[in-house]
């Protein structure tokens, strides 16, 4: 009987884990991307409530590296979020998962100004992801 009990936990916990395990994972979905000139500058992505409610965001830099000043996300209900990245991210790299207010997760537009790091002639390209 007891032994019974034992194999019927062990088949309920191997079962627990395999739904665990079997749910899909949220994806990234892109959102925008922009050509970076070769100087300091400003760019808008506008995203918009057709694509969703987000609760996180970041960007990713290919080609060459970004140098991020400063990035502001607006929302459809017109609060403004200032993020801090101020750094480089090189090309192949991402900045940080950026976490959005679950309040207004209706993304208008973000605003990103930057430099590029001028080590590589290839214009870089900067994309916009979000994600549920």
């Amino acid at each position: 009987m007891k032994r019974n009990r034992q194999m019927i936990t062990a088949l309920l916990f191997i079962m627990y884990f395999s739904i665990l395990t079997a749910q899909e994972k949220p994806k990234w979905q892109h959102l925008g991307s922009r050509k970076v000139n070769f100087k300091t500058d400003k760019d808008v992505i506008k995203v918009g409530i057709k694509d969703g409610l987000f609760k996180a965001i970041k960007l990713t830099v290919h080609k060459s590296g970004v140098h991020f000043k400063d990035m502001k996300v607006h929302f459809v209900n017109g609060d403004v979020v200032d993020v801090k990245i101020r750094k480089v991210i090189p090309a192949g790299g991402e900045t940080r998962i950026i976490d959005l207010p679950r309040k207004n997760r209706f993304i208008k537009k973000v605003v990103f100004w930057y430099e590029s790091t001028l080590r590589n002639p290839k214009r870089s390209t900067v994309k916009l992801w979000g994600i549920e």
